[in-house]
């Protein structure tokens, strides 16, 4: 997997997935919260499968050397 999730992109998914599971595991918001395990997931591997498919990349430097 290329990375294709830089900087910001990546703080910012975690952040939000850390908050989703957050407020669902509190009973806030219902087990839809859950869902935050993606971002989470995705700015942990600096890999968006959507993003390929999109021509996104928000990574300023390539890892692949």
């Amino acid at each position: 997997m290329k990375s294709n999730v830089g900087g910001i992109d990546k703080i910012m998914r975690i952040v939000a997935g850390i908050v989703l599971i957050a407020l669902a595991a509190m009973g806030t918001i219902g087990v839809w919260g859950y869902i935050g395990v993606v971002p989470l997931l995705t700015g942990l591997f600096n890999f968006c499968p959507l993003y390929p498919l999109l021509g996104i990349n928000t990574c300023s430097v390539s890892k692949d050397a």
